[in-house]
């Protein structure tokens, strides 16, 4: 049954969120795709929606406390008053809410995710530098408490 539920959930969050980013792609041409190292270290993209907000996903692998695949979404809000502007670029503080489900061999785990990181944007170039921790409340086989941390790179185009 904890299969099934992690399946149906993961189709949904893939759905809503790749629908998400292709509508956002398609009316502004602000999606980031890159890479992410820590835990979990893997693939991400990135799609501004506008007005400082965006939603984030991720497919990567857990090397750490898992050895399994990890699946992210969050939706982010991007304030960038509380650093003032850097020379050649922006770097907003941004926060968040979203999932993540880890699909294991033998466990599985779907839980809540709470991102807070910086974002460096180059002002003229198409690169993106992020610092993010989550944590992250586990909600399924057990409620726990968790958290990920990763450091990353988006080309946006």
């Amino acid at each position: 049954m904890k299969k099934l539920l992690s399946v149906v959930l993961l189709a949904v969050l893939l759905t809503i969120s790749l629908n998400t980013i292709s509508q956002a792609q398609d009316a502004d041409k602000n999606l980031g795709i890159g890479f992410m190292v820590g835990e979990p270290t893997g693939l991400t993209a990135k799609s501004w929606t506008g007005g400082g907000n965006a939603i984030d996903v991720g497919v990567a692998w857990s090397f750490g406390r898992y050895d399994a695949i990890t699946l992210q979404a969050d939706y982010l809000w991007h304030n960038y008053n509380v650093f003032s502007e850097v020379d050649q670029g922006s770097l907003p503080l941004y926060y968040g809410i979203g999932g993540r489900m880890v699909l294991g061999d033998n466990d599985s785990h779907i839980g809540a995710r709470f991102p807070i990181g910086i974002n460096y944007l180059f002002e003229d170039s198409p690169i993106g530098l992020f610092i993010e921790a989550a944590p992250i409340l586990n909600l399924a086989p057990s409620t726990d408490f968790d958290i990920d941390g990763t450091l990353g790179a988006r080309f946006y185009f």
